[in-house]
């Protein structure tokens, strides 16, 4: 038998790969591993090179830059704890260690510029449980081996671990009883019946990609009625994501599985919209949610439920003697990758579910709000207050937050990134959200509260949206190809992302991504009215705000809003022509101001980007503000702008004693105007002294 060393290249020799695993090495003692063609060359003969060049290899787009010198990309080895599960958590013995591979040099930036598939965390290389006992530790958060199929005792385990040791921190997310209503259909898995959700029932939901597969397998007005006797549902017409949910749900011993295909009759338009207003009870309130988040379409198999559905992707290699394996991505990355995570339906699915078992390619996870549990790392135990794990920082979703408003802005800007197949579907598929927060924050009707998708009991901070910069600005658009009714001032009647950004992001150069909420010192209007579908102007419950603000050389606030309920003559603009249901109404000031490109070109696959805003009062004109527009078309030299709320900035100063100039900025939207009805252009903010000097006229706004 060969010595384990001369499976080693002479680099890797020279690791104690025991006492690194034993003692851990902190980043700063980073060892060098030297160059990744090295490593790829050494693979054929060095067993821990050839763990590397197989994570390359899988991961890398090596093969689409042949041209890369991979010589310039240098690697460093350091290790982590994993974590640690269980009393006394200060003893080191208990901590297991892994390995983390990452770049130590690369000079040119070849990894980001060529390489990359947007993957940002490190190699990393666990110690298999077999070995646990070589360093007198439990097998606690070490590898497990990933069989050909889930190991259904396990998932079992997962489950079992969540409703005994989380409690209340796992129930649905109102936090209170709720019933799933009398309409809502399941489907008895023991019978194959498509029947009426019995009074109580414990159920699990299926979240997954229709696909372009066809509709033979979808419950209609023709075959409802065969589909509610026993065995009426007739197993081999239904695409595989949907006969291995069934197989699995028996296996767990469940009884009743909800499968929107088969649950709604999809070309009932009464019982469909009826059913999907109630998207936020059947996935809030079922026992677990099976994401199929490995497949296409739902012609695919749920990966691991039946043999020969997957094939394992754990590469092992011996190290002197200690058995070792590159990990596969986190649940939170491998979602990354999946066509599921693209989908906008499947985003409210998830986030509404209290526990989520996903199918990916490599491995099944188990998600709850407090744990994640996974195949291939041994990590089951009940969970103690001060107990962590590695597997923690990769939970797949969280919702909602503490508060209201911020949980409705990442729901808006993570379900407007993902795509639909039918464009006017966003607001059905964001209901089950608006439907959720309306209840678990107590803000009434959900109905009254959010319209189009919008928050309108915060309508001064919900206004404060922006396009992902790199989305085009364009409607969305019917099946027929007309244009929804929706308004130009809501985010749902555009396609593509939205962003939720703070004041800052109109000091930069250039625009981005950050992460600053959009705050409202004090809000400028009231009452606001809206169009109701029915054509009536009715007025909104804006909440309001007024936050005392220190003001540089405690000046005294210089704008003042017009303020008053709006008169019946001035509900009716100047048109000939109904006003559309969603038209806002409401008093504030407008002005003109000139813009120009700000200096510093956007990227170029940026479809928005900065514009000054040019006082026209001085001569040369000067820069009193920042909108931000579409570059294609190219907008005018100058705007229309109404004035929405006060805000803040931290980089605004008075040069002279450098105070801050709090609340010194208005947000401002820019609008276009035709025939008395005003149109959403832009969003910017502009200095509250220009505004004044600008002399602008009080107006009633008639915003669609």
């Amino acid at each position: 038998m060969l010595d384990n060393d001369t499976l080693l290249c002479s680099v890797c020799a020279n690791l104690d790969f025991h006492q690194i695993f034993l003692g851990g090495i902190p980043l700063a003692k980073e060892i060098s591993l030297g160059s990744l063609s090295s490593i790829i060359e050494k693979s054929y003969q060095c067993n821990f090179c050839r763990l590397i060049s197989f994570h390359v290899h899988r991961t890398w787009r090596l093969d689409k830059f042949p041209h890369v010198d991979l010589s310039e990309i240098e690697f460093g080895l350091y290790s982590r704890n994993c974590g640690c599960l269980r009393e006394p958590f200060y003893q080191p013995r208990f901590r297991c260690h892994r390995l983390h591979i990452v770049r130590a040099k690369d000079p040119r930036g070849l990894w980001k510029k060529y390489l990359a598939v947007g993957e940002t965390s490190p190699l990393i290389i666990h110690l298999m449980q077999e070995d646990a006992f070589k360093f007198g530790r439990p097998t606690d958060l070490h590898g497990r081996r990933v069989k050909n199929t889930v190991d259904i005792g396990l998932v079992k385990e997962w489950i079992t671990l969540c409703k005994e040791n989380h409690g209340d921190q796992c129930g649905n997310i109102w936090k209170m009883d709720r019933k799933l209503p009398g309409f809502v259909r399941v489907v008895d898995v023991v019978t194959m019946a498509v029947v009426p959700a019995p009074s109580d029932c414990r159920y699990v939901s299926l979240s997954y990609v229709w696909g372009s597969i066809g509709t033979d397998y979808w419950t209609t007005k023709d075959n409802i009625a065969e589909r509610s006797t026993s065995g009426g549902l007739n197993a081999p017409n239904l695409p595989e994501t949907i006969t291995d949910s069934i197989l699995f749900v028996r296996q767990l011993g469940e009884r009743y599985l909800w499968i929107d295909a088969l649950c709604i009759i999809q070309d009932d338009s009464f019982d469909k919209s009826t059913q999907l207003r109630a998207m936020d009870l059947v996935y809030g309130l079922s026992h677990i949610t099976i994401v199929a988040a490995g497949g296409m379409t739902a012609r695919d198999p749920l990966p691991g439920c039946r043999p020969q559905t997957r094939t394992p992707q754990q590469h092992i290699e011996v190290v002197q003697g200690l058995h070792l394996y590159v990990a596969p991505l986190r649940l939170r990355e491998a979602l990354a990758q999946s066509t599921w995570d693209t989908r906008c339906w499947t985003y409210q699915e998830s986030a509404l579910s209290c526990r989520r078992i996903y199918f990916t390619r490599s491995q099944v996870y188990f998600e709850c709000k407090c744990d994640i549990f996974c195949e291939d790392i041994v990590a089951e135990s009940k969970r103690h207050p001060l107990s962590h794990s590695f597997l923690q920082s990769s939970f797949g979703e969280s919702f909602p937050y503490l508060q209201s408003f911020p949980s409705y802005t990442g729901a808006v800007q993570k379900c407007t990134r993902r795509n639909l197949t039918v464009e006017s579907d966003i607001v059905d598929a964001f209901t089950g959200v608006t439907n959720a927060l309306a209840m678990a924050f107590r803000l009434g009707d959900p109905a009254r509260v959010f319209q189009y998708g919008m928050m309108l009991t915060d309508l001064h901070l919900a206004l404060l949206w922006q396009h992902d910069p790199q989305t085009p600005r364009a409607r969305r658009s019917l099946p027929d190809g007309g244009r929804p009714p929706w308004p130009s001032w809501a985010w749902a009647a555009w396609r593509g992302g939205v962003l939720y950004r703070g004041a800052d992001v109109y000091l930069r150069t250039l625009m981005g991504n950050l992460s600053s909420q959009p705050s409202v010192d004090e809000t400028l209007i009231d009452p606001w009215y809206i169009v109701d579908h029915s054509g009536n102007i009715v007025q909104l419950d804006v909440h309001q705000v007024s936050w005392v603000v220190l003001r540089a050389k405690e000046e005294k606030r210089a704008y003042s809003p017009p303020r008053g309920t709006l008169d019946p003559t001035e509900l009716t603009p100047d048109v000939h022509r109904p006003l559309e249901p969603g038209t806002l109404i409401f008093r504030t000031t407008y002005s003109h101001f000139g813009i120009v490109r700000r200096g510093g070109e956007e990227p170029s696959a940026y479809a928005h980007g900065l514009f000054n805003i040019l006082s026209t009062t001085s001569f040369p004109p000067i820069w009193v503000g920042t909108v931000v527009l579409p570059l294609d078309p190219a907008p005018p030299t100058s705007l229309d702008f109404i004035v929405l709320s006060r805000t803040s900035s931290r980089s605004i100063y008075d040069e002279e004693n450098l105070m801050g100039y709090d609340g010194c900025l208005l947000h401002v939207m820019a609008v276009s105007q035709d025939e008395g009805l005003m149109e959403r252009v832009g969003l910017g903010v502009i200095h509250e002294a220009a505004w004044i000097a600008s002399k602008p006229e009080e107006k009633a706004v008639f915003l669609r």
